[in-house]
């Protein structure tokens, strides 16, 4: 179920930063579709919270892909924005992803050195061992914290972020997430999500300067609540 104003889940907001949990079905910034994103979503409810009159300012610093769930970080002022960029930029936002897969990795903890081609005609990634034109290269770590009766849970903590980075590895080891038909998974799940979830951010705030850690709980659903 994709988010409305009405069932938006806040896991922290002060006058600089709001971070909400996704939900799978939720787009982050409006596209080709047409539905209602997510930044409009967070914009009302700012409106309404505060009775703001006008046009709200809500900057997107970072995405997650539509079937996926998660923490995911707006700015509400443009000076947060320039800010929030350039530690991305420089590589200091720590983001932690939860993955659900049916077959276990080979080995319980890895890091996967790839590199991403992504071809926008499906919007799909490939993954291949060496460099080729169009190419970017690709590094993440997982580790196998957990292993149900059918299906195992890795953390995931990315070094790049790349298009469908995380889908696109693990399909590449065997090792395909939940639901992901475009990666390989045999079946999709009912409400089209995939076992993905942003579970962790971590970062000095851009304004504060406070450590702050944001741990977004994952979906109320039968698999997920195995894992925790």
């Amino acid at each position: 179920m994709a988010s409305t104003k009405n069932n938006l889940e806040v896991l922290f907001e002060d006058n600089h930063l709001i971070i909400v949990n996704k939900q799978s079905g939720d787009i982050v910034q409006g596209d080709k579709t047409g539905d209602v994103p997510l930044s409009e979503i967070v914009k009302q409810f700012i409106k309404d919270k505060y009775n703001k009159p006008g046009n709200v300012f809500l900057g997107v610093v970072h995405r997650l892909d539509r079937p996926t769930t998660g923490v995911i970080v707006f700015a509400k002022t443009s000076k947060a924005l320039e800010r929030f960029n350039k530690m991305l930029r420089d590589k200091k936002v720590n983001k932690t992803y939860w993955a659900v897969v049916k077959n276990l990795p080979e080995k319980i903890e890895d890091t996967l050195t790839g590199y991403l081609k992504k071809n926008p005609k499906n919007n799909k990634s490939t993954s291949y061992s060496s460099a080729i034109e169009g190419s970017k290269k690709a590094i993440l770590h997982y580790k196998v914290i957990k292993s149900l009766d059918n299906y195992h849970l890795l953390e995931v903590d990315l070094e790049t972020g790349r298009h469908h980075q995380i889908r696109c590895q693990l399909a590449s080891i065997g090792s395909p997430i939940k639901g992901d038909l475009k990666y390989g998974f045999d079946r999709s799940n009912k409400d089209a999500s995939i076992h993905l979830h942003a579970r962790k951010i971590e970062f000095v705030h851009p304004v504060t300067k406070e450590q702050i850690s944001i741990i977004a709980p994952t979906p109320n659903e039968v698999i997920w609540n195995a894992c925790n």
